[in-house]
């Protein structure tokens, strides 16, 4: 399932489009198309148009052995997210690429469970953000690119005691704390209220209700990753 952009469980950021596969592992992609309109709506997205749903099984087969070509990831967002360019306004080499999103939101190279289509997702992501400042040396992307944290299997499922261990490994980050790009953030996710873990539960219960087979409660109730999130700047090869 391509989760290029993906709403994060937390107030702290505002939605405004989703990429995903349309995930046919068990023949249920027509349901999981329908089910993660609704969940985006619930998370926060303006309308159910705003997700887009990618459906390549041949090149982004939704598989625990296959993984997905960085470049063709790459390729698919900008078509995605940089729009053409009339040719009398063609871009220079001393000119930016115009792109229609400020940040993208993706897993880190741990891919948070080692699933190899969301590390292929990492790979793509940077490979596209790279493209966009390619030529331009000591050009800063018209995009930040932030990876979810993939933590060991203890902090995974430790709820919201993990909290201690992510704000201490955040206070004690040596990375520059700039306020328009910072290197790292760290997302608190309330009990009740938008954007709260009861909307997350929500989300998941009455959405994706395909996906809610047993083990998946104990999941939503473990999880750390409902309760509190961080992220990490990526730097862009071309910087």
């Amino acid at each position: 399932m391509v989760r290029i952009l993906f709403p994060f469980l937390s107030q702290g950021i505002q939605l405004s489009s989703l990429t995903h596969s349309i995930g046919n592992a068990e023949g249920l992609g027509e349901t999981r198309k329908k089910e993660l309109a609704k969940s985006g709506v619930i998370l926060g997205l303006r309308k159910p148009e705003d997700v887009l749903v990618i459906d390549r099984p041949d090149q982004f087969p939704d598989s625990m052995t296959e993984t997905w070509d960085s470049q063709q990831i790459a390729a698919l967002l900008r078509t995605a997210f940089v729009p053409e360019q009339p040719r009398s306004h063609s871009l220079s080499d001393s000119s930016a690429s115009v792109v229609s999103v400020d940040v993208l939101i993706t897993f880190d190279a741990g891919g948070v469970s080692s699933h190899p289509n969301h590390i292929s997702l990492y790979h793509g992501a940077r490979a596209f953000v790279d493209s966009l400042i390619s030529g331009k040396p000591g050009w800063s992307p018209p995009v930040d690119l932030y990876t979810l944290t993939t933590i060991s299997l203890l902090r995974k499922y430790a709820a919201f005691l993990d909290l201690p261990a992510t704000l201490l490994s955040w206070a004690l980050s040596a990375e520059k704390k700039d306020k328009e790009h910072p290197g790292r953030l760290v997302f608190l996710n309330g009990l009740a209220g938008h954007g709260g873990v009861m909307t997350a539960w929500k989300a998941m219960t009455s959405a994706h209700k395909s996906q809610m087979v047993w083990f998946r409660y104990g999941w939503i109730t473990l999880s750390r990753y409902m309760y509190i999130n961080d992220l990490r700047l990526v730097k862009s090869r071309g910087q």
